[in-house]
């Protein structure tokens, strides 16, 4: 059978795959994808409840895919020279850089503010 005759027989897929519209990630995949984010402002949070004392960043409204916002982080913990992580749809980075994340965001076409205390 040549490669032009397949066909999906059986899917439990709810959609064809016609349907589908894959997200594609521009050339610096930490950048921001103008039609996932819209007009939705990047807040960054500082937070010490809960961690022991510690002071953490904390990225909100990030609206990219997994790869998107691994990309994001890594570049950030490299500029910044500390830790983090992805916490659900959040990203987390250690100690207070609020003001250098927020100008890097904006670096990277995100509307980003600084937020709470």
């Amino acid at each position: 059978m040549a490669t032009q005759d397949r066909r999906i027989v059986f899917s439990t897929d709810p959609e064809p795959e016609s349907e589908h519209q894959a997200v594609s990630l521009p050339a610096n995949p930490a950048a921001a994808i103008p039609s996932l984010q819209q007009n939705f402002p990047v807040r960054v949070f500082l937070e010490r409840k809960g961690r022991g004392g510690k002071t953490v960043c904390v990225i909100k409204g990030v609206m990219s895919p997994p790869a998107g916002k691994q990309a994001l982080l890594k570049l950030l913990k490299q500029r910044l020279g500390t830790g983090g992580a992805v916490k659900g749809d959040n990203l987390e980075i250690q100690g207070d850089h609020r003001e250098t994340i927020v100008a890097m965001l904006r670096e990277l076409g995100y509307q980003a503010k600084a937020a709470g205390g």
